[in-house]
């Protein structure tokens, strides 16, 4: 199947650029050292995963969905930028979080309530159990949850 066929929800301001390490580069002695910044995606603080949810968001708008659900640790960039990419796509947006929730939220987690999106903590032995019922009780509530795996 072709990348250009698939549902796509256009997310990144692409292409990122590519800067050279000159100073890394001499340290090393050679060879000529570049890196790519997708630090500059331009959702939520940037990421790498954000190629992915554009594939993913738009699969979930072509089904018809209104929640994205995924899980992972409390400061994971996957859960920020799910939870952006929901806010920007009009989507609701349900995190299932490692841990205990922690009184006063910093990083990514504050990013992730900033973004609106819903908060379930659990210990990591539970993940899969928890993956397979939310979206059941979203349904229940009449919600259109699509779970997007660990990572994206």
């Amino acid at each position: 199947m072709r990348i250009d066929s698939l549902p796509r929800f256009r997310l990144a301001q692409l292409p990122t650029p590519i800067e050279e390490l000159k100073t890394l580069t001499r340290e090393l002695g050679g060879p000529e050292l570049l890196i790519k910044r997708d630090d500059q995606t331009g959702l939520a603080l940037g990421g790498n995963k954000t190629r992915k949810l554009e594939f993913l968001v738009g699969e979930a708008l072509a089904q018809g969905a209104d929640t994205l659900v995924t899980a992972g640790a409390a400061q994971s960039n996957h859960c920020r930028q799910t939870a952006a990419a929901a806010a920007k796509a009009g989507l609701k947006c349900e995190l299932i979080l490692n841990g205990i929730k922690p009184e006063i939220p910093n990083g990514n987690l504050l990013l992730d309530q900033l973004l609106g999106a819903g908060e379930h903590w659990i210990e990591r032995p539970q993940r899969p159990a928890k993956l397979r019922d939310l979206p059941e009780q979203l349904r229940a509530q009449g919600r259109k949850p699509y779970v997007i795996g660990v990572g994206g």
